[in-house]
């Protein structure tokens, strides 16, 4: 029974210390994401509206300037409403 006992504190253990790891990887990129929203250095996808850093590998020019996307597939789908002139 003693087993039991020290194996179910030992299991609530490491499950607390790897969420609580995960947690502060989650507060670290809410205050980095909020820090970029601060200094100016975000542009909102024109598709799925989730803001990306300015200097996103996705990009695509245009008549109407510079677009950047957060994954391709937003990309793709910008460039099918320019082909189809929506």
């Amino acid at each position: 029974m003693l087993k039991f006992i020290v194996i179910g504190v030992a299991l609530f253990f490491l499950y607390k210390m790897f969420k609580g790891d995960a947690r502060k990887k989650e507060t670290h990129s809410d205050k980095e994401r909020d820090r970029l929203i601060a200094s100016g250095e975000m542009i909102k996808d024109p598709i799925c509206g989730t803001y990306v850093d300015k200097d996103a590998d996705i990009r695509v020019k245009d008549d109407q300037g510079v677009h950047c996307f957060c994954s391709f597939e937003c990309r793709d789908k910008y460039l099918k409403q320019l082909e189809s002139g929506e």
